[in-house]
């Protein structure tokens, strides 16, 4: 439940519906989401580590400013775990790679009817695929940290990338993977997620 509440609440952060300075209470919080206030105070934790909101004494837990610099740093740390990921899976002995025909399938669909959130639930479903793929739960979990379908459902919402045109660079980091062209998979995701970074400033 914790989990869950940080993602609606940093996805409010990232969409400015939370603006800079803004209290987040925990009893209203509980009450919004009809839990109690244990896993409310476990997601401002979370988004505390993460740099999104900051807690002081006698003022409360505020929202902080997210910079367009903390956005791309993040997809540049994407770029290089699933640089490496895929590096790694790529090498892995008899690896299965039907779930990522299906959303690699799910997600040209999606871009075809413009369904940004079907996109999003299948981008989500190759990548995590791809970097649980490297049998590294460290990748995985520092990964998992970057709260990847919150980040990109906010860039597709923005307009700095088109979903129509990054939805074609999938195809090919499977089929270098399923050819276990260890270098050109690592290339080819690393290329997809930087060119991310780059829309989003120098």
């Amino acid at each position: 439940m914790g989990r869950e509440i940080r993602d609606v609440l940093l996805r409010r952060i990232l969409e400015g519906k939370y603006q800079p300075g803004d209290r987040l209470v925990e009893l209203q919080l509980a009450a919004e989401f009809h839990t109690s206030q244990g896993p409310v105070r476990e997601a401002l934790r979370e988004l505390e580590a993460l740099g999104y909101v900051e807690t002081a004494p006698h003022r409360g837990t505020r929202v902080r400013a997210v910079s367009p610099t903390e956005m791309r740093d993040a997809y540049r740390l994407r770029a290089l775990l699933e640089r490496e990921a895929a590096m790694a899976a790529a090498q892995a002995p008899d690896p299965d790679w039907e779930k990522m025909r299906g959303a690699v399938a799910g997600i040209e669909r999606a871009a075809a009817a413009g369904n940004v959130r079907g996109y999003v639930r299948y981008d989500e479903m190759f990548h995590r695929t791809l970097v649980a793929r490297s049998g590294s739960p460290v990748l995985l979990r520092h990964w998992d940290l970057l709260l990847v379908p919150t980040r990109i459902l906010v860039v597709l919402r923005s307009g700095v990338v088109d979903v129509a045109t990054i939805a074609k660079e999938h195809r090919p980091i499977l089929e270098a993977l399923e050819r276990h062209d260890a270098a050109l998979a690592g290339q080819l995701a690393y290329d997809h997620i930087n060119r991310i970074a780059i829309r989003l400033g120098p």
